[in-house]
């Protein structure tokens, strides 16, 4: 038995989130149960990042225990002769026993991505979210230098919470604009439920003039009853990296 660790990338439209559920196809229901039916037994698989029903990855990371003698190479073989299209296994290995695909991740870095063009492409509309408003973008920079550190992200998150605590650390908050794109990068030792997609609603109200950097600071303090931002489509959102 030997514990395996893999890399994955999809394309999130067509399903609803990683995490497996009765009703709907799921990444984490797809993966497991394609390694079932090759082990000859039940395979658990464990994500490193519940991703949200439409979000993507081309960064995401698993981990699972694999009784069937098999190369790395003739695993991730197997895997993406089986998989669905959308769903692509780009790494394989094996890894020590103690590795956990979610407890062991350090951080994990998701990307935001707005369109501020007048007319989208086809080709880009699966993965970029179209913001039609004029945004300010020295006032949304400034606004995201203010979410770095250690704060309680409850005022940035959809409850229920997945865990007790809804504290996070955000070690970096980066945007990069190129021609009518804008990328928005966060780096955190974790994220809430939707926090990403709220976060980058709130970048966007911050932009347009709809919210102060004062109306930031008050919420990230947890005074949810000023404005506060909505929580953009998954569709922009896309899990990077894991660091390990």
């Amino acid at each position: 038995m030997r514990n395996v660790r893999i890399t994955i990338e999809y394309d999130g439209t067509a399903y609803h989130g990683w995490q497996k559920q009765p009703c709907g196809p799921t990444i984490q229901g797809v993966l497991t149960e394609i390694l079932t039916r090759l082990d000859g037994r039940p395979v658990i698989v464990h994500g490193a990042g519940r991703t949200d029903a439409g979000v993507h990855a081309i960064g995401q990371v698993a981990s699972f225990f694999f009784r069937r003698e098999m190369t790395e190479w003739e695993l991730l073989k197997a895997l993406n002769g089986n998989l669905p299209p959308d769903i692509r296994v780009v790494d394989v290995a094996f890894t020590h026993p103690q590795f956990h695909a979610r407890w062991s991740a350090r951080t994990k870095t998701y990307r935001y991505a707005f369109f501020l063009g007048k007319v989208m492409s086809p080709f880009f509309y699966r993965y970029v979210y179209h913001c039609r408003y004029r945004l300010d973008l020295e006032r949304v920079r400034e606004a995201a230098e203010l979410f770095k550190g250690e704060h309680d992200f409850a005022g940035f998150a959809t409850q229920p919470y997945r865990s007790s605590s809804t504290i996070r650390r955000i070690i970096d908050v980066n945007l990069v604009h190129q021609e009518e794109f804008l990328h928005l990068y966060i780096t955190a030792d974790g994220f809430l439920r939707s926090m990403a997609r709220r976060i980058a609603g709130t970048l966007q109200e911050v932009g347009r003039g709809k919210m102060s950097l004062d109306d930031v600071r008050r919420r990230l303090a947890g005074d949810h009853l000023g404005p506060e931002g909505p929580s953009l489509p998954a569709k922009g959102l896309t899990l990077i990296r894991v660091d390990y």
